[in-house]
């Protein structure tokens, strides 16, 4: 059941709806966005899975979000919390058994990696595309919490929206520390999608889809 503090969930959709054997990959757009953003990032990303966008419960300067929080890039833990049972509510029966990727933007990355760290088994691989992870925010950040999970992390050398000591702060961490499977990727640009990070995005999402065949 839903948590009707929030409204249901508004979903996009690109490619084939999904079958026992086909992997979900879920969008999470950037804060102040909204899911017909994102959604066609599914254009440039490898065939093989059904695609989805997911709109954040929380209005905002005329997009939505997906937590309060106490500065960029810092979420409010109460508000993580609810946010995150609300998607896990509707994900969890979405989904079924498929398999489960998450590609976050952003305030998205920010969510996408709340998801990972308060359930690291229930997903299949996650990207964190120019954002932090939510530091402090009620999530475990242990050594090896992340342990074999597949993660793809994506950075502009000039992203001056995100703070760069949390960008570093998540670098580092996911990198030598969560004990995932990390494909890291800085690149020139500011806060937004390179054309080298989405490349390495769909070549790393193909050989995930091939490895679960």
């Amino acid at each position: 059941m839903l948590n009707k503090i929030f409204p249901d969930p508004v979903v996009a959709k690109a490619g084939p709806d999904g079958d026992a054997g086909r992997p979900l990959v879920v969008l999470l757009h950037g804060r102040g966005s909204n899911e017909a953003d994102i959604i066609g990032l599914a254009g440039h990303l490898p065939e093989g899975a059904q695609y989805v966008a997911v709109r954040a419960p929380i209005a905002e300067g005329g997009g939505y979000a997906w937590f309060a929080n106490r500065g960029i890039g810092r979420p409010r833990a109460q508000s993580l919390r609810e946010t995150m049972d609300w998607f896990t509510a509707w994900l969890d029966p979405f989904a079924g058994e498929r398999p489960v990727y998450l590609v976050g933007f952003s305030g998205g990355a920010a969510f996408a990696g709340g998801l990972i760290l308060d359930r690291p088994q229930r997903f299949a691989g996650a990207a964190i595309l120019y954002g932090t992870l939510p530091f402090d925010a009620g999530v475990p950040v242990d050594a090896d919490h992340l342990a074999g999970l597949p993660v793809f992390v994506g950075q502009g050398l000039d992203d001056v929206v995100i703070p760069r000591e949390l960008l570093d702060r998540t670098w580092q961490y996911l990198t030598d520390g969560s004990g995932a499977l990390v494909h890291a990727l800085r690149a020139p640009g500011g806060h937004g999608v390179s054309m080298p990070v989405l490349e390495d995005l769909c070549t790393w999402l193909g050989e995930r889809f091939s490895v679960g065949q």
